[in-house]
């Protein structure tokens, strides 16, 4: 850390530190980009940073259902970016960590009725207030992932091992460019599937796309019964899954753990099947 310069004898005042804006995006629609938006923000915000998630999909709001929030929100970020409130009215506490808040989407508007500079400078105000912006990102590269992307630095892309998903995971980080420093979420990896050949792996997926790898996801049926439920699986630890978010989490915030991975192991039946099937060849 440099020391303050001093001018007559007066320090100038520190420059405030902004918190970080990671649009998280993927270019497909269904790959778990809300689930990961909450579970991260949740993770972040029990690691005791603030945190802000918003619901840029303007016109199909999920955010809020998938925190459990949805009977508490009032207002959206259209309402505040056409000043009809204020940031705060319209900012939703969490009701499991006390350092996070949901800007939901507006349901009932266009994607077009966004106005891309009042947005950046949206994200620019929750930068001052928040550790940590996370911006839900619209399916598609049109008008509302310009939106999403507008105001962030850093990208979190979700990726599952589908050839159609890397394709457009890989359209996406070229439109973000470098400037971004995409980093990679693989999501709703089925070992099993692996195994047999039918899905890709993590190493095939990053053969492709050659991004830093922050974790896997594995696709457990807990984390549709979590999100039906408004529960978030990052507020437990003891679940494998949970842990995962956390450790990404973890990454995120710059310490030097290991990326969650999902082990891929040859069942009983495989090696059984391989057996046989190398007998009658």
């Amino acid at each position: 850390m440099q020391p303050l310069e001093h001018i007559d004898d007066v320090a100038e005042p520190a420059a405030v530190k902004l918190g970080r804006a990671i649009v998280v995006t993927s270019g497909k629609g269904g790959v778990g980009k809300t689930t990961t938006t909450a579970n991260l923000g949740t993770a972040l915000a029990q690691r005791g940073a603030r945190v802000a998630v918003i619901d840029a999909d303007v016109g199909l709001r999920n955010l809020d259902i998938v925190m459990g929030l949805e009977s508490r929100v009032r207002h959206h970020v259209l309402d505040v970016l056409e000043e009809k409130v204020s940031l705060d009215e319209a900012l939703v506490p969490d009701k499991n960590s006390a350092t996070l808040f949901l800007l939901a989407a507006a349901q009932e508007r266009e994607k077009d009725d966004v106005d891309t500079e009042k947005m950046r400078a949206l994200v620019a105000r929750l930068r001052e207030q928040f550790d940590y912006v996370l911006i839900d990102s619209p399916a598609g590269i049109e008008r509302g992932f310009q939106n999403a992307v507008v105001g962030a630095q850093e990208a979190i892309v979700v990726c599952t091992p589908e050839v159609s998903a890397v394709r457009d995971v890989d359209r996406v980080v070229g439109l973000l460019g470098n400037q971004f420093h995409p980093q990679l979420i693989i999501n709703r990896l089925r070992p099993q599937l692996v195994r047999k050949g039918k899905m890709l792996s993590v190493e095939d997926v990053n053969a492709i796309l050659r991004l830093p790898l922050l974790g896997v996801i594995a696709d457990e049926p807990e984390i549709v019964v979590t999100t039906n439920r408004g529960t978030p699986l990052a507020l437990d630890g003891t679940n494998k899954t949970g842990a995962a978010y956390q450790a990404i989490a973890a990454r995120i915030a710059g310490e030097d753990v290991p990326a969650p991975t999902v082990e891929i192991r040859e069942s009983f039946a495989d090696r059984l099947s391989a057996f046989f099937g190398g007998r009658r060849s």
